[in-house]
């Protein structure tokens, strides 16, 4: 039997198994249940592993009180609203779903799939998910629909376009060449981290950027290969047997729908055109105090969903009216219903969601997690190189519990960072570790946020798709990328290549 037929085989194994989970919803119910459970145990247990954050023992909060269920009860509709994940799928989607509906966007890719090879479909896909990180959640919303979309029409299957674009934007996270608002983030935790040790060190925001630029390069060939070889082949059975309204349809464009997608691309290029233009200034509105454009503080990084919604919804009104596809303002409106009616059940998944994240990251229980596990990982004292290799898999592991990249540095990094310093490795050597580790295994997690959104994708085309059929999808692409990534950080390492500006492999920094 052939490797091929092997993998196929366990991969099929566990969609059938993931198939017979609860629905995404449910699952985060039950795992709401299961925290204020472990909460009430766990609260009177003393714990040695000491939170970084506080200097002080990780005490876990018991969520069954009285005082504690009255709080979550008087906070559920909050907690909900203030979901963040919630607002940027919404409000994108209101801008999304008037270009959509309009044919602004089927024109678009019909034009843009006359002039793209097939050969080189699956790379481009993934390149452009990689560069939409700099849009911090753009790519959840945008790049991995448009993926299935783009995958149909060129005759391939939507649910294999979606995969290769979730393994970019997701899987590949810390893989781009251009520089993101994550970069200063982390690296604001890695200086403070290091200060423990030694408070004159310095950290680039950029420590990683040449070693996240190769490894965008790696990251397009792995989900290449196995978007061809393997997830494609796999998929050949499945049929696309979902609503045939809700999927493109590409025919020829006519002369009115032509001169419509010019007018529309024409009024959006001059959008981004007065933006960068506003941006230009040093003492843009849209900078930072201190002047940066990549910083949280930035307005424009704050701002990203709402330009994505307005770069969308007025050329689609453009191409809308020009097409004849829209009549009058109701038209406009009737498309951003659709819109939202094919997130309801993202909505509802979205509440069970809110409720989950909120309770586990007050109970402390993601807390207990990372610090337990990188103290066993300390108190092993393994080589140098093994324990980065322990690093990133640990990461990966806590990954599927806690969510957050910033928050899980926070927890690890104070740890990490001080302790291989004293084995001579540099803060910036322990983040690109932990940055590796952190993206792996993103694209396998349900309890990531965005997972039951693209659940939703793929059931777009096919009906019964459910939590195992994408975490068959998904695994390869998870176990290769956290190996082979892992393998060339080994080898970056002892080729001596540059990680990124002013960084350096060994600490003190020769």
């Amino acid at each position: 039997m052939s490797d091929t037929t092997w993998v196929t085989r366990a991969l099929d194994k566990v969609e059938r198994v993931g198939n017979k989970l609860p629905d995404p919803a449910v699952i985060f119910l039950i795992s709401l249940v299961i925290v204020w459970v472990l909460s009430a145990l766990l609260s009177g247990v003393q714990f040695d592993a000491i939170d970084p954050r506080t200097g002080e023992a990780v005490v876990v909060n018991n969520l069954l009180t009285g005082a504690s269920l009255a709080d979550f009860l008087s906070r559920m509709v909050t907690i909900f609203t203030g979901f963040a994940p919630l607002g940027v799928v919404l409000v994108a989607m209101l801008g999304v779903g008037v270009a959509e509906h309009s044919g602004y966007i089927n024109a678009g890719l019909k034009r843009m799939l006359d002039s793209t090879p097939k050969m080189l479909l699956t790379p481009s896909v993934i390149l452009i998910a990689i560069v939409s990180h700099t849009a911090t959640d753009a790519g959840y919303v945008l790049v991995i629909p448009l993926a299935g979309v783009i995958f149909y029409a060129m005759g391939r299957h939507p649910l294999a376009g979606i995969a290769a674009a979730f393994a970019g934007v997701s899987g590949g996270f810390s893989a781009n060449f251009i520089p993101s608002a994550i970069d200063p983030l982390l690296q604001s935790f890695t200086q403070s981290a290091a200060h423990i040790i030694d408070p004159s060190v310095q950290v680039n925001p950029l420590n990683n950027w040449f070693f996240n630029s190769a490894s965008s390069l790696l990251i397009i060939c792995v989900g290449w290969y196995l978007t061809d070889k393997v997830i494609e082949p796999r998929l050949k059975n499945t049929p696309v047997d979902g609503d045939p309204n809700e999927i493109p349809k590409f025919e020829d464009l006519n002369p009115q729908q032509s001169k419509a997608l010019r007018f529309a691309t024409f009024t959006m290029l001059a959008g981004i055109a007065l933006l960068v233009a506003i941006l230009i200034p040093e003492n843009s509105p849209m900078r930072a105090p201190d002047g940066e454009l990549t910083s949280f503080a930035a307005p424009v990084m704050r701002s990203i969903v709402p330009l994505i919604f307005l770069l969308f919804v007025i050329p689609g009104v453009v191409y809308g009216y020009m097409a004849g596809t829209f009549k009058t303002t109701k038209d406009v409106i009737g498309a951003m219903s659709k819109a939202m009616g094919s997130m309801s059940y993202y909505v509802v998944m979205a509440f069970f969601c809110a409720l989950f994240i909120d309770a586990f990251g007050k109970s402390n229980l993601g807390a207990l997690l990372a610090i337990e596990g990188a103290q066993f990982l300390k108190a092993m004292n393994l080589p140098s190189m093994v324990t980065i290799v322990g690093l990133i898999f640990l990461t990966a592991f806590v990954n599927l519990f806690v969510g957050s990249s910033s928050a899980k540095w926070a927890l690890l990094g104070p740890i990490f960072v001080p302790m291989l310093m004293q084995l001579n490795i540099s803060p910036d050597l322990t983040q690109a570790a932990y940055r590796l580790g952190d993206s792996s295994s993103n694209i396998i997690t349900p309890l990531m946020p965005y997972f039951p959104l693209v659940v939703v994708y793929c059931q777009r085309y096919v009906k019964d798709t459910g939590i195992g059929t994408l975490l068959s999808l998904m695994l390869p692409f998870s176990v290769t990328i956290i190996c082979i990534w892992t393998v060339f950080l080994l080898i970056y390492w002892g080729l001596g290549l540059p990680l990124g500006l002013q960084s350096s492999y060994v600490y003190p920094a020769p």
